[in-house]
């Protein structure tokens, strides 16, 4: 069970490494401008007519109506997917990252024999 684990493990870090220079750019480009069109509403008080452009950005407006429903799907389906094969690759829920970590009894050994 373990070697599937591991095997399924190492495909997950392959896609993961393919996927994630391809996906970086739009996915970057959504949080920033999403981030930086909710703080000039709130903190900076800019109208929705000043910040305008950024949720066009934000959504994929620059795109076009027939493109952007796709660019706004793709993005959301890159997102679950970079965050479920980081967690996979993580090993963030695995059983074995639970378990106390082992001491290195030598390392100990040699410390105690050079303090005397």
């Amino acid at each position: 069970m373990k070697i599937e684990f591991n095997k399924i493990k190492q495909q997950f870090r392959k896609f993961h490494r393919i996927v994630a220079p391809i996906v970086f750019l739009p996915l970057f480009l959504t949080v920033i401008t999403g981030i930086a069109y909710r703080l000039s509403r709130n903190w900076f008080g800019l109208s929705k007519d000043q910040t305008h452009f950024l949720m066009v950005i934000h959504e994929g407006g620059f795109l076009g109506n027939q493109i952007k429903p796709f660019y706004v799907l793709l993005d959301g389906m890159a997102l679950i997917w970079m965050l479920i094969t980081g967690i996979v690759i993580s090993g963030l829920f695995s059983k074995k990252g639970k378990n106390k970590p082992t001491e290195n009894t030598e390392s100990k050994a040699i410390l105690t024999k050079s303090e005397n």
